[in-house]
């Protein structure tokens, strides 16, 4: 076993450590020793983005079936197990990455333990659950559809990236989540549900040396622990996804309008990220935002109406939403037109420089305050980062943006090409000059 020291914490707290276990698992805790909770994090490096079309939703449907049962639990057991001490267990899917979490009190860890990694290690998956979920997901997959600010999302993203594993939905489509196969879902489980891809995040009242010793029991009792395999490098880049500059509008009879205006970003790991944050807080980042004051303050326009970001490790998003009145949307998309050609000639101001700066921090600082958050800080930065940035490094990047930086991303990132998604009841409108 090898480990190391990721960060020293100070007066033995925030102490992150990371041992590699044999065959390519990592596991990688953080020390809080004034609560009483810890959260567990069973990350796999594999995301709806690695999908080749025959397993466009696999991963996703992964996520489901894991829960189903191992020869160990059924599904009640595996529940019951969490549940019955208080905790809660569960999972989501990203585009690069997928996560299986629970959340207890410090001294159930060992169960907390002995059942994630049951659970994604030895599930059965088989043909009856396979069918029982299939139902389940496209239940989700109508659900979701349900709600128009969901769905402007994911057709914008649809729009940007097109056809490609990016651009394609997490859950899948109808078609998609009909046509896969057992095979294929047990197939996709074997190739990427390895050691090698995972990373084991532990935050809260630990000691290193207890998680490590617990993991590698569960592990080996799987007879999932062994080998000479290294752990799969941090996603740090892609193959490139091209984007595309266009207006995809979904006819529908709805009450509200929902639309998503904007273009690429940049990657996760590009050193403007921080630049862009402070800029993005001073567009549309809470409610003294330029985009807020503007359409709902001054106007009243919308009641939402934010800009966002968003990082994969070869590309990105910049997009501002706005839900409105149908018959609003010519004079929102208007203003939004206005508020960057505005940006682009003036920039920002010192104030909202300093403002941004300050909604960063806070939201950084506030947003690490339980055992949950500090875990998927630390697992996912195993996952799709070379190194953990300390958080003080963090706050330091954040307060050393210049007014020059600012300037040179927001130039770069808002006068690429624009994309458009729009849902409300527009059939037959013509959106093109929102764009031009």
């Amino acid at each position: 076993m090898n480990t190391i020291t990721l960060h020293p914490g100070k007066d033995g707290a925030g102490v992150v450590r990371r041992t590699v276990l044999p065959g390519g698992l990592r596991v990688v805790t953080e020390t809080m020793p004034t609560v009483r909770s810890v959260a567990i994090g069973m990350w796999v490096g594999i995301g709806s983005r690695d999908e080749a079309p025959e397993h466009m939703g696999a991963t996703h449907f992964l996520e489901h079936l894991l829960f189903k049962g191992t020869p160990k639990r059924d599904a009640l057991e595996i529940s019951a197990a969490i549940e019955g001490i208080g905790g809660e267990i569960n999972a989501f899917t990203a585009k690069e990455y997928t996560c299986y979490y629970a959340r207890v009190l410090d001294e159930d860890l060992p169960l907390a333990i002995d059942v994630l990694a049951d659970v994604v290690t030895s599930s059965l998956i088989t043909e009856e659950d396979v069918e029982s979920e299939r139902g389940v997901i496209l239940e989700e997959i109508a659900m979701h559809d349900d709600d128009p600010s969901d769905v402007v999302h994911e057709q914008f993203s649809g729009e940007l990236y097109g056809d490609t594993p990016v651009g394609r939905p997490i859950l899948g489509t109808v078609e998609s989540i009909g046509s896969l196969t057992r095979d294929r879902i047990l197939e996709y489980y074997h190739r990427y549900y390895l050691p090698p891809h995972t990373v084991v995040s532990v935050a809260g009242n630990v000691t290193h040396e207890a998680v490590v010793e617990l993991v590698a029991t569960a592990y080996e009792r799987a007879g999932a622990l062994g080998g000479d395999a290294e752990p799969a490098p941090p996603r740090l880049s892609g193959p490139g996804v091209d984007s595309n500059s266009g207006v995809r509008v979904v006819d529908r009879p709805t009450e509200q309008a929902n639309l998503v205006l904007g273009t690429t970003g940049i990657s996760r790991t590009d050193d403007r990220r921080f630049a862009l944050g402070v800029f993005n807080a001073a567009l549309g980042g809470g409610m003294s935002s330029r985009l807020f004051q503007e359409i709902r303050e001054k106007r009243g326009l919308a009641y939402s109406a934010y800009s966002y970001t968003s990082q994969y490790a070869d590309t990105g998003q910049f997009g501002i939403y706005v839900g409105c009145l149908p018959s609003k949307i010519d004079e929102v998309l208007k203003i939004c037109k206005e508020e960057i050609a505005r940006l682009l000639a003036r920039g920002i101001t010192d104030e909202e420089i300093a403002r941004g700066k300050g909604q960063m921090r806070g939201g950084l600082v506030l947003g690490l305050e339980d055992t949950g958050s500090r875990m998927s800080r630390i697992g996912k930065s195993e996952l799709v980062y070379d190194r953990l940035m300390p958080i003080d490094e963090v706050l330091g990047r954040i307060e050393a943006v210049t007014p020059e930086e600012i300037v040179e991303v927001s130039h770069d990132v808002l006068r690429r090409p624009l994309t458009l998604a729009v849902i409300g009841p527009y059939a037959g409108k013509d959106f093109s000059s929102a764009i031009g």
